[in-house]
């Protein structure tokens, strides 16, 4: 089993930045900025043929409120669930109040702890890490994580009894179907995020934009894999101000490249609002598989739900194949059936098709729906064949297909839907022109090729 350690820590002493050295990515975000890790987040490392799992937590302070409260217990949970842990100190600040608070937690954990003295840079190390001794917690390591210095000396002693890997230890990486919760703010994902793994996993609380990073949890549900991505929500671009959010809104953007299906989670409160709408071209720009959720739904009014039926029905017809649940994450609601959707998405989205298969449903197409006449000659359209899944490609050779109009386009698009039973997936048409095997050849002079007069006869000896 690979150990796990745990970074904990006050805000803002580097623990992100050391968990990005210790798994040699760019994962976690980090920033000039205090409370940015919220939730755990796991990584693999690797250390001279010696692996191990890392957790990345937010920051301890001992004045915790609200939300801080809750971000401490994920602090307090990745203790519990480490083998070993790493408690990183601020070099330039000393020793703190909340220092001497973690200590004292730490020495009832009977865990291995190690002290982590960062920011060492341009200090006298022997004069910076004094302070420390008084914390009686053991030997201290000097590092500078932004470089990584002093990083693999630390963890050579800390993985000192940790045997070498006998074969190449498997990335953790996410497992089966990858699932992105995307939506704005405070519409309910990180509660949908615990209500489909049946514990509290993230971090919930009444306060929009709690998750700032988008966190993968890989989980089994009826001995089948899948992986979770909770993301930050995403406001219209006019609102986001701090640099943090804009960090936090690439890192949601990635999340949905990544995934094989988007869960839109949306407020039923406030029905379909113009930011919804964005997101979802997002994710249809992506030709990622979508699932949409209209959560808070418990507690509506009748008349409030009949309003929002109707809004949907309006403004959602651009993804009408998309599978719609009226869900309660907090209350559980609903939620069960959108594991229905998921399925049926992925299926769609990863299903191969033969050639032979695709140019007979093209076939039937034009056959009840001719191509437009384009310059007095029709469009043909000749064969097609798949190039791609996740979402659908569809290649469709033919003459003219640059000038193939945009209904037909959809047309083909509903229809290929329609026949192949593609549900909760868009389905993308591409066009190649046959090219003319004699174009770009100059015919030949009259001295080039001289032809014979066909008046005149050849002359008899």
């Amino acid at each position: 089993m690979m150990p796990i350690i745990a970074l904990v820590g006050r805000p803002n002493v580097g623990k992100s930045t050391l968990f990005n050295q210790l798994t040699r990515s760019r994962e976690a975000l980090v920033a000039n900025y205090a409370g940015l890790t919220r939730d755990r987040k796991y990584g693999k490392g690797t250390i001279e043929g010696r692996s191990f799992m890392v957790i990345d937590t937010g920051g301890i302070s001992g004045e915790e409120e609200g939300i801080d409260t809750v971000m401490a217990g994920q602090s307090l949970q990745a203790i519990r669930e480490a083998d070993t842990v790493l408690f990183i100190l601020d070099s330039r600040e000393g020793v703190t109040a909340a220092d001497h608070m973690i200590a004292k937690h730490l020495r009832t954990q009977h865990k291995k702890v190690y002290l982590v003295a960062n920011k060492i840079d341009g200090m006298d190390p022997d004069v910076a890490l004094a302070p420390f001794y008084e914390l009686g917690l053991g030997e201290i390591f000097a590092t500078t994580a932004t470089h990584g210095r002093g990083v693999k000396s630390m963890m050579a002693e800390v993985l000192g009894e940790v045997p070498e890997d006998e074969e190449p230890a498997p990335a953790v990486e996410a497992r089966g179907i990858k699932i992105a919760l995307v939506g704005r703010p405070n519409v309910g994902k990180s509660t949908l995020v615990n209500r489909l793994l049946g514990e509290d996993r993230v971090v919930v609380y009444d306060e929009p934009g709690t998750t700032r990073d988008s966190v993968y949890i890989n989980y089994e549900r009826f001995d089948k894999p899948y992986t979770l991505i909770d993301t930050a929500g995403v406001r219209r671009r006019k609102n986001v101000s701090q640099s943090i959010e804009k960090f936090s809104i690439v890192k949601t953007l990635q999340a949905i490249d990544d995934a094989n299906v988007v869960i839109l989670v949306m407020d039923a409160s406030e029905g379909v609002v113009d930011q919804d709408l964005h997101l979802m071209g997002t994710v249809l720009d992506a030709g990622r598989a979508l699932v949409v959720a209209l959560n808070k739904w418990d507690g509506l009014e009748d008349g409030h739900k009949q309003y929002v039926r109707s809004e949907i029905e309006r403004r959602l017809r651009f993804v009408d194949f998309a599978e719609i649940h009226f869900i309660s994450a907090l209350h559980g609601t609903g939620v069960g059936h959108l594991y229905e959707s998921i399925e049926k998405a992925y299926a769609s989205a990863t299903d191969k098709f033969s050639t032979n298969f695709l140019t007979r449903v093209l076939q039937d197409a034009v056959k009840d729906h001719q191509p437009p006449m384009i310059n007095g000659r029709r469009i043909k359209l000749r064969y097609a064949h798949p190039g791609g899944h996740n979402p659908p490609i569809i290649v469709i050779h033919g003459n003219q297909t640059a000038a193939v109009p945009n209904h037909y386009v959809r047309y083909l698009e509903k229809t290929f839907r329609r026949v192949l039973d593609l549900q909760g997936t868009p389905v993308r048409i591409e066009f190649k022109s046959s090219e003319n095997p004699f174009s770009g050849i100059k015919k030949k002079s009259d001295k080039q090729s001289p032809r014979r007069n066909r008046t005149s006869r050849p002359s008899k000896k």
